[in-house]
């Protein structure tokens, strides 16, 4: 499967495991990684720190040392779809329908994402890509994925929360228009309750632009950073 230049990912499907190597990057990161922990490590404990907090990510069943410095974990595949490929495609047509359902997508991934930020979590690198969601009995199911570089702070920090609310908005307009950007932010902020109304509005509007900067197609000029009001705004 597609993975990094320093890991390798293979899935049995019909073991339902997932298997990835962590190959040796260089003595500088094997030296980081005797005061930290390895990345397998610390994809490992932060994934059952997730579990035990009531976020949904990969359970570990298995880990060791390959020769060279490398480590192998062997996680059971969560079920679902990348939240983007869900925008993407499941939930891009524009019939009433879908339109109803990608609008439940963005109220139940902001709520998620608000509940873990308000307990003090930041995800290591929080693109849609790396959170999986599931249609269960007619509710979305999230699991995130690739969570070695994850922390908790408490208070968390208004730069971490904002580095995470960038990654997220990494999606060019075509797959996620402002609207549906303000239904996300709404359903987060709801969760947020120790931020400001200020603070939030600046969170949001700074995630948005400085996430339209770095992709690859501008937004229109008419196209403004999104609105968000506090707990318990009208839907």
């Amino acid at each position: 499967m597609k993975s990094s230049a320093y890991t390798r990912v293979a899935l049995n499907r019909e073991l339902h495991l997932y298997y990835k190597e962590y190959l040796n990057r260089s003595p500088a990161a094997n030296l980081k990684a005797t005061v930290r922990g390895s990345r397998a490590t610390r994809a490992r404990l932060n994934a059952e720190a997730l579990l035990l907090m009531g976020f949904d990510a990969p359970h570990s069943v298995l880990w060791g040392k390959l020769p060279g410095a490398g480590e192998y974990l062997f996680t059971v595949a969560a079920p679902g779809e990348p939240v983007d490929r869900w925008l993407r495609e499941t939930v891009a047509a524009r019939d009433p329908a879908q339109l109803q359902r990608r609008r439940q997508l963005l109220h139940s991934l902001g709520t998620y994402i608000g509940r873990m930020h308000a307990s003090g979590i930041i995800h290591g690198d929080l693109r849609p890509g790396n959170i999986l969601a599931a249609l269960m009995q007619d509710q979305f199911r999230f699991t995130l994925m690739n969570n070695e570089r994850n922390s908790r702070r408490v208070p968390t920090p208004g730069r971490l929360l904002l580095r995470n609310l960038i990654q997220l908005n990494m999606l060019p307009l075509a797959d996620l228009g402002r609207t549906d950007r303000m239904r996300f932010f709404r359903a987060w902020r709801r969760q947020m309750r120790e931020l400001s109304a200020v603070e939030a509005k600046i969170l949001a509007a700074e995630s948005y632009r400085r996430a339209l900067r770095r992709l690859p197609t501008k937004p229109p000029a008419s196209d403004s950073a999104p609105t968000v009001e506090g707990p318990g705004s009208p839907r």
